[in-house]
């Protein structure tokens, strides 16, 4: 059997033990021998909470895999065959502050939308360069798989600024095929759809159960209120039935913070006074959650970690590694260069799609043009992200003035200047690109 060697840089997080339970589901198919957690010094206690717990699930389930644990990136990736990513810079104090921050403008504070997601990329892009430069050196043929939101920023900055091989990927389109499954009483493995857009601002144009369309049965089912489409990590505010009939597609949760601004920004602002901010609550939830993985008796993935937001983005993982390991050519939903799949985005823009998953990596499938009701909306989104990265990637303090100006959800240039100067000031050790 080949020796097969995986890196999970991040391996403190507490969404690892979804990793691991991935990975032993899928030990025939995808055999894993060595697999190695990462994580910097202050997350040293985390990660040997975490990672004894994934030795202990490795034990229990009898396979041939050993676990180590290192805050030596570079001893771990030396011939590594995949590197997953699952880092948050700053940890849940800096996505705190990106919340917070945004809000006192009145504007939405989300950790991948809008100025949250911008303050996130710039903390998480050169971390993740870095590591690639490290890729480049001693595992050259080894993937990226990035999980690390926000995901289609991130991944666009690696593609446009390093050679290695590499894929982004979200939960979000899986979140929404099991909402389908279970409007219907049926299995995940029965719906497909297309998808189109961008991470965390994607569209299910054609939704398919068991090969036939039911894509107009279940965009009424939506507006009737029989179809879920709800995240964990989104607040439950429904759209309302008339516009739901007019858009015709099945959009991600995450576009209640596009299309419902002003009511999300108000309960986000209610949250913030009564329990806390969605990154003061999952500090809360990490906390609970690392408490459990203590007991020396736990020794399989808890049901509790559902209660995190992005939960079975690891099986999602698993199932893209074993496709490429294995050269299934299976169809995955992932964030990848556009390289035509839409002629209304450039080449090199990073979208979230379908793509067939074989030894060579993704291949969009090609959809056209956006429907004129959403294409607004994606191109001026990608504008933000292009200019997140190009900030990011050269701590130009223009380039980022405009990425916030250019978002939908910021309403004035003053108001983006406040936010980004808050926000500078309070990531200045985070930030290594910026003069200050």
């Amino acid at each position: 059997m080949k020796k097969l060697k995986v890196v999970t840089i991040g391996g403190g997080s507490g969404y690892t033990p979804e990793l691991i339970d991935g990975f032993i589901k899928r030990h025939a198919d995808l055999p894993v021998t060595e697999y190695w957690l990462v994580d910097i010094e202050a997350g040293r206690e985390k990660l040997e909470i975490v990672g004894q717990l994934a030795q202990r699930m490795v034990k229990k389930a009898g396979i041939p895999m050993t676990v180590h644990l290192t805050t030596d990136r570079r001893e771990a990736l030396k011939d590594a065959d995949f590197v997953t990513t699952q880092i948050r810079v700053g940890q849940l104090a800096a996505r705190i502050n990106d919340e917070k921050i945004p809000l006192k403008y009145g504007v939405l504070g989300q950790e991948t939308t809008g100025p949250g997601g911008f303050m996130k990329a710039q903390r998480t892009i050169p971390v993740l360069l870095d590591i690639c430069k490290d890729m480049e050196e001693l595992c050259p043929d080894a993937w990226m798989i990035n999980f690390t939101n926000p995901a289609g920023i991130v991944t666009e900055a690696i593609a446009k600024y390093s050679p290695i091989k590499s894929l982004g990927i979200c939960s979000g389109a899986n979140n929404m095929m099991m909402d389908v499954a279970k409007a219907y009483g049926v299995e995940r493995s029965a719906v497909t759809a297309r998808i189109m857009g961008l991470n965390h601002l994607i569209f299910a144009d054609r939704i398919l159960l068991n090969g036939n369309d039911t894509t107009a049965d279940f965009i009424e089912k939506l507006a009737q209120g029989t179809g879920t489409n709800k995240l964990k990590n989104v607040p439950d505010i429904g759209l309302s039935p008339d516009f739901i009939r007019a858009l015709k597609l099945y959009p991600l949760s995450y576009l209640k913070y596009f299309y419902l601004n002003r009511e999300m920004v108000e309960h986000e602002l209610e949250d913030q006074k009564n329990g806390g901010t969605r990154g003061e609550r999952s500090l809360e939830i990490e906390h609970a959650l690392l408490e459990l993985y203590k007991n020396p008796e736990l020794c399989e993935k808890p049901a509790e970690l559902s209660s995190r937001g992005g939960a079975l983005y690891s099986d999602t993982a698993c199932s893209i590694i074993s496709s490429i390991y294995n050269n299934k050519h299976e169809v995955h939903v992932v964030n990848v260069p556009n390289q035509g799949t839409t002629p209304d985005l450039p080449d090199d823009a990073v979208i979230e799609t379908n793509a067939v998953i074989d030894k060579l990596g993704a291949h969009p499938l090609a959809y056209g043009r956006l429907p004129v009701r959403i294409r607004g909306l994606i191109q001026s989104v990608k504008a933000f992200e292009e200019l997140t990265v190009e900030a990011a990637v050269t701590g130009n303090t223009d380039a980022a003035l405009l990425a916030l100006v250019n978002h939908p959800l910021v309403p004035s240039v003053d108001i983006a200047r406040h936010i980004l100067n808050d926000y500078l000031a309070a990531n200045r050790d985070f930030l290594p690109q910026y003069a200050f």
